[in-house]
């Protein structure tokens, strides 16, 4: 279950100064079951003839799906750092915004499987993207960087 306990505003102010924000991805809801973040179909995210960039469909996966895992363990203990994305083009986005949502196939200790399903504003399936995290204990890892990214403080 993701931590609700958590709000948009904390993970969105987490999400200043790294790749999130130069895409003008937002976090838009947060649920037990599932995590949401839009995408602007612009400048920023768009490819030469006018379409959202599958690079920046895999993006928004990765960002959702990540701090979906991230919320969905024990964050005093342990971390989460992507193993595979694979994204499924289906459609292609012109205009407005697209919507990724991340939900658990898997949730298991050492790995997490998620799906995240991007939409547009009409809700017309723009790509299907499937994420495997890797559980990662905190004293395996950096610890100092990694308390440094809490949502305290």
């Amino acid at each position: 279950m993701i931590d609700i306990n958590v709000t948009l505003e904390q993970i969105n102010k987490r999400s200043l100064t790294n790749m999130a924000e130069h895409l003008g991805l937002e976090f838009v809801e947060i649920h037990p079951d599932y995590l949401v973040a839009k995408l602007p179909v612009d400048y920023r995210t768009t490819q030469p003839l006018g379409m959202l960039n599958g690079g920046a469909s895999a993006a928004l996966a990765e960002t959702v799906g990540s701090m979906a895992a991230y919320l969905s363990v024990d964050r005093n203990h342990f971390y989460t750092l992507g193993l595979e994305i694979k994204v499924n083009h289906l459609r292609p986005a012109l205009q407005g915004y697209v919507y990724g949502k991340a939900t658990p196939i898997h949730i298991g200790r050492k790995t997490h499987v998620w799906k995240i399903e991007t939409r547009d504003d009409e809700g017309n399936l723009i790509s299907y993207s499937t994420l495997t995290m890797a559980v990662v204990a905190i004293e395996d890892f950096m610890r100092d960087k990694i308390h440094a990214l809490t949502f305290e403080g």
